[in-house]
């Protein structure tokens, strides 16, 4: 019996361990990207691979990135609908004990960068979304793209020019609204000390 290709070859239980620590972080991401909060987003990863792993022998080799993002795909969805079927409890459900230490500027950056992704993302249709994610943020091919949606490529090429457009679209629009924040914040700040001494003493302020 001729022996069967590498390529149509599919996982074993044993190659389990192997995913999870080769694609553990690209699942979290996919799932935060997605729609999850990053609160839920540890049991989100944990459940896609729950489910990979009672489908591992339908998995085939070299394939594995896009059968873990179909997964991811649905597991967010259902997380997402559980989040709408509770509005009244915070999403992020557990209560924290609020750390009020500065963080340092790097971290704050990056933290403030997530926040804005998020937040343009969130602005777009779940299909343009998904497609989004995976051309821009993790660089899915539009073969693998077609097959994990079930679409034609062209009907991935057309969603792919409708979200960058509406991604630039919410993008403009987010950073107008923080640059109009910052303006009346810097309209009505308080006076700085050298300033109000200035004003105090006759002098026009330097």
């Amino acid at each position: 019996m001729a022996d069967i290709p590498r390529a149509c070859s599919t996982l074993a239980v044993e190659d389990l361990p192997r995913l999870v620590a080769d694609q553990a972080d690209f699942v979290w991401r996919t799932v935060r990207r997605l729609g999850v909060p990053e609160a839920m987003a540890d049991d989100a990863t944990q459940q896609v691979f729950l489910i990979v792993q009672s489908r591992i022998a339908t998995i085939l080799t070299g394939r594995e990135r896009a059968f873990l993002f179909g997964v991811a795909m649905n597991v967010a969805a259902h997380v997402r609908r559980t989040i709408a079927r509770r509005r009244e409890v915070d999403e992020e459900q557990a209560p924290e004990v609020a750390d009020h230490a500065p963080l340092p500027d790097e971290a704050l950056d990056q933290q403030r960068a997530r926040a804005l992704l998020d937040e343009v993302l969130d602005a777009l249709d779940m299909d343009l979304r998904t497609v989004f994610v995976m051309v821009e943020l993790e660089e899915m091919t539009m073969a693998e793209i077609a097959e994990v949606l079930a679409v034609p490529p062209g009907t991935v090429a057309s969603r792919l020019r409708r979200a960058r457009a509406e991604f630039q679209k919410a993008a403009q629009r987010i950073r107008a609204g923080i640059d109009h924040r910052q303006a009346r914040s810097d309209r009505f700040a308080p006076p700085s000390s050298s300033s109000k001494l200035a004003i105090l003493g006759g002098e026009e302020p330097r």
